[in-house]
């Protein structure tokens, strides 16, 4: 019997989901304090919980540490982490493809065409234009990918797939070319074109963070929905599914994700091709389990990244999209031949 025919014999109750959101949650709060607690200068948890609380016991500098400089940080980790995992697992039950995932699909890489284009004509300075001019580009490459895979009336999803890389690369290259023809102040981005969370800051945060909440909610709430849509398209269709339309706007939202994601983040790979899998593999095929484990799992696993980021070569920094992928590629790998 394999891994994934147990969790189908077993039924999903709302005791079971309620006790798989608090376990993840609980070991995502582990996470935060040891993200808020290590790095290169270490802070003791009780003066980590001291300078959340305002403490007077806690010294300025390790103040500073935990609310000015570790925080911001760790809270856009959890929700980039949260929202590219959401995206792919998406993705992967829409086009019933295995490996897709905004980094593969090259919506990652229009976002990036985007905030710097944006960045190029000096209009990044508001935390709300690269957010804005990112999106823009995730939305048209995934307009076009969709466009390019749409043949007689049908989506094909290995067309998209191969549509997705080839675009993917050329924006790639439209990338390097606007990076090579501006300032240097520009050259200094490809530590941000290979993923990097050194920028945190509490005002995109907060700008990005209820954006990409609300976008996963909608998501979430169509946990159902995406289970009929795995099993066959015209068998949703049959039980009232309005499947063209849940997937516009599907697509549309995680290209909504992926680009606020690559404008505070940059292009973090592999994340939204993992996490998913990770959780089929842990709690079954059910979406109204899988989306919600995916949240919670990704932004755990991004505070991981970040930290080790942070440390593997302390002083120095590693861009945290190096890491994930020193992560994800070998683990996907495992799990290729696994399944």
């Amino acid at each position: 019997m394999t891994f994934r025919a147990r969790h189908q014999r077993t039924p999903l109750t709302a005791g079971r989901l309620a006790g798989i959101v608090v376990l993840l949650s609980a070991v995502l709060t582990i996470f935060v304090v040891i993200g808020l607690s290590f790095g290169s200068v270490g802070v003791p948890l009780s003066h980590v919980f001291g300078a959340l609380t305002g403490s007077d016991a806690v010294p300025a500098p390790e103040r500073t540490i935990v609310v000015g400089l570790r925080l911001p940080r760790v809270l856009l980790a959890m929700i980039v982490g949260a929202g590219l995992s959401v995206a792919g697992l998406v993705f992967q039950a829409l086009l019933r493809n295995p490996l897709a995932e905004p980094y593969i699909l090259g919506i990652s890489s229009g976002g990036t065409v985007g905030a710097l284009v944006a960045l190029s004509l000096s209009l990044g300075a508001s935390v709300i234009t690269t957010p804005v001019a990112s999106f823009v580009g995730s939305a048209a490459v995934m307009l076009l990918v969709y466009l390019l895979a749409h043949r007689r009336g049908q989506l094909d999803t290995y067309t998209l797939l191969l549509s997705g890389v080839m675009i993917g690369a050329f924006f790639n290259a439209a990338v390097l070319l606007i990076i090579a023809v501006s300032n240097q102040e520009m050259r200094n981005a490809f530590l941000w074109l290979m993923g990097n969370l050194s920028n945190a800051r509490m005002e995109s945060i907060a700008i990005v963070g209820p954006a990409l909440l609300a976008t996963s909610i909608f998501l979430l709430l169509n946990a159902k929905a995406y289970n009929l849509i795995a099993t066959g398209e015209e068998s949703a269709m049959q039980l009232g599914i309005n499947v063209p339309s849940l997937k516009r706007f599907s697509y549309l939202a995680g290209s909504l994700i992926t680009g606020l994601a690559v404008s505070v983040s940059g292009v973090v790979g592999f994340v939204g091709l993992i996490i998913p899998h990770v959780c089929r593999m842990l709690f079954g095929p059910d979406h109204r389990v899988l989306l919600p484990a995916s949240l919670l799992v990704g932004a755990s696993f991004m505070i991981l990244a970040d930290l080790l980021a942070r440390v593997v070569l302390s002083p120095a920094e590693i861009p945290v999209g190096a890491v994930t992928a020193a992560i994800g590629a070998p683990l996907f790998v495992y799990l290729l031949k696994r399944s």
